[in-house]
């Protein structure tokens, strides 16, 4: 595998930073790069002005409105925008059940719902985890009973983030409780204005709503709104939940963040001399910015498979384990470097329109969120314990 860029790609880096210098306001990237607070509307505003250019659907075939992109291309944009400070794609929509309908749905359901995923009409959200089922999804709870051309849901689903903003839910659900525990799930979509369908916040230990628990009771859903056939649910689950760890590997994010660390490091003292000369913590950098360089070069392996037509398996969940082992080492070293100004967290300072002077640098502030934040990457998409059991599975056999 060349790993050097070729001037065709080069050319693309000039042209993706060009486009974005030219289309990513000023205030919502100071927004991002303060680590202030995102709205609903910060992030469809990105998302349109992507949408406008034809770049919003990377993983998408060119016929339902992706970009064509090649793995490296993919890749380089990736990083241009979050070198840019630009906000992420949310990805219910476009990365986990636009690549599902591609390949499971029906005609109508595609052309119903992949250009409102696009236009920003439709809102997602994901109803996969449950209070009793997590990473042992398949032993979710919420049973859809079939009432002629309806199905009638009752259950919950918890840990649905950004649930409060969603028009949809796409959700797995019981729809025959005899066999193994994989077989009889089904996967629906979910107008989230029905009725018997109650949202709750959930505030997270860095004192944020970004998660929620959904209620449903009684919620009358379509037969047309189920994707793929009745009981072989888990299959779109499956496929899903791979393109889902892939993404939360975020090679770009952790790049970003050991750039940020060395940053800090060359900044900060100890002892009369900068951090980045101390040899422990020097170290822990080398062996951090090490480990980054071979999970690069492993995702864009994995994003070339995939892009030849294998789907990823085991792959995607060791880019998880250790994609997310990374990102959260990087936090943990800032944590370090900065010393007593990683503790302050005034929940206030996030907030658009906050003035006081920060305490101590003005990177300092958003530390102490961004660690908790990240102690649950591990636990999402499926924890990384579970991940290994399937690694020792497929790769090793055991």
């Amino acid at each position: 595998m060349d790993m050097n860029y070729s001037a065709e790609e080069q050319a693309f880096r000039d042209e993706a930073r060009a486009f974005i210098a030219d289309n990513l306001p000023d205030w919502l990237s100071d927004k991002v790069r303060t680590g202030k607070r995102l709205t609903k509307n910060d992030y469809l505003t990105w998302h349109k002005a992507l949408n406008a250019r034809g770049w919003l659907a990377w993983s998408w075939p060119v016929e339902h409105g992706g970009t064509g992109w090649t793995p490296v291309q993919k890749h380089i944009f990736e990083e241009e925008c979050i070198a840019a400070c630009a906000p992420r794609i949310v990805p219910f929509g476009l990365n986990m059940l636009g690549p599902v309908l591609i390949k499971f749905g029906t005609e109508a359901q595609k052309r119903h719902y992949l250009p409102r995923i696009l236009n920003s009409e439709d809102w997602w959200c994901q109803g996969y985890s449950e209070p009793g089922a997590g990473s042992d999804l398949a032993s979710l709870k919420t049973r859809a009973l079939r009432d002629g051309d309806y199905y009638i849901v009752n259950g919950q689903k918890t840990w649905t983030t950004l649930g409060h903003y969603a028009d949809w839910m796409f959700c797995l659900v019981k729809t025959d409780t005899q066999g193994k525990p994989q077989e009889g799930i089904s996967f629906l979509l979910i107008d989230m204005k029905s009725p018997g369908i109650t949202v709750r916040p959930i505030i997270t230990l860095d004192g944020e709503h970004e998660v929620n628990e959904v209620f449903l009771e009684d919620v009358k859903v379509p037969v047309a709104n189920l994707v793929g056939e009745e009981n072989k649910g888990w299959t779109c689950a499956k496929f899903l939940l791979t393109h889902e760890r892939t993404g939360i590997a975020g090679v770009a994010f952790a790049k970003q963040g050991l750039d940020h660390l060395k940053q800090v490091a060359r900044d900060r003292k100890k002892s009369g001399r900068h951090l980045g000369d101390d040899p422990l913590f020097a170290a822990r950098m080398a062996q951090v910015e090490i480990d980054l360089m071979a999970m690069e070069t492993f995702n864009l392996r994995t994003l070339s498979a995939a892009a030849a037509g294998s789907a990823p398996g085991a792959e995607s969940s060791m880019l998880k384990i250790k994609g997310t082992v990374i990102r959260q080492e990087i936090t943990e070293l800032l944590r370090r470097a900065l010393g007593p100004y990683a503790l302050p967290f005034v929940p206030e300072a996030f907030d658009e329109g906050y003035n006081e002077p920060p305490i101590g640098p003005d990177y300092a502030m958003p530390l102490a969120r961004q660690y908790f934040n990240m102690r649950k990457l591990s636990i999402y998409g499926g924890s990384n314990e579970i991940q290994r059991n399937i690694v020792a599975k497929q790769i090793l056999g055991l």
